[in-house]
């Protein structure tokens, strides 16, 4: 698992949210670089989320955002249905940031194990929906190469006066 222990230093004051998020990019960026992953990355925003894309080689590393609380929006299934599967027959068109709170679809989709995605994953994206201002995040892990089927998922959710949850997925 990444090491998020300089968050924990964060944990308890005022904009806690605001502070941790630079930490996390810089975590996220050291991570990624240390297995090799590309260097031609942008940060972009869809629908009040933000997200890392390795431009390179064409793969989310990591996406996170605020809970505003539950998205009552219709999913777009056409959309997702014309986006590449990625994966072989157990993946799903993962989201990276859960549609119920308000994660797009495009940048935002991953190949995910269904197993994953609508077993264990589900836990905290729950918390997240419950906890309006709390810092929802996913970190994904590649295989070395150009893969772009991950092969973990570190989730975490941040919420005032509670402690740091991360948990790490196979994928």
């Amino acid at each position: 698992m990444t090491n998020y222990a300089g968050l924990q230093t964060l944990i308890g004051g005022p904009d806690t949210a605001g502070r941790a998020i630079p930490v996390l990019i810089d975590v996220w960026l050291t991570d990624y670089s240390a297995r090799g992953g590309s260097t031609d990355i942008v940060e972009t925003t869809a629908s009040n989320f933000s997200y890392l894309f390795d431009v390179g080689l064409g793969r989310l590393i990591a996406a996170w955002g605020m809970s505003q609380g539950k998205h009552l929006g219709a999913r777009d299934k056409a959309r997702m249905a014309g986006h590449p599967l990625g994966g072989s027959a157990g993946y799903h068109r993962g989201h990276a940031i859960p549609h119920t709170l308000g994660g797009p679809t495009d940048i935002n989709l991953v190949p995910q194990l269904g197993s994953v995605n609508v077993g264990p994953f589900r836990q905290l994206e729950r918390e997240a929906v419950a906890t309006p201002g709390a810092l929802y995040f996913t970190y994904w892990l590649y295989p070395p190469g150009n893969s772009q089927k991950p092969i973990s998922v570190e989730h975490g959710l941040l919420a005032p006066g509670k402690r740091l949850r991360v948990l790490t997925h196979p994928n």
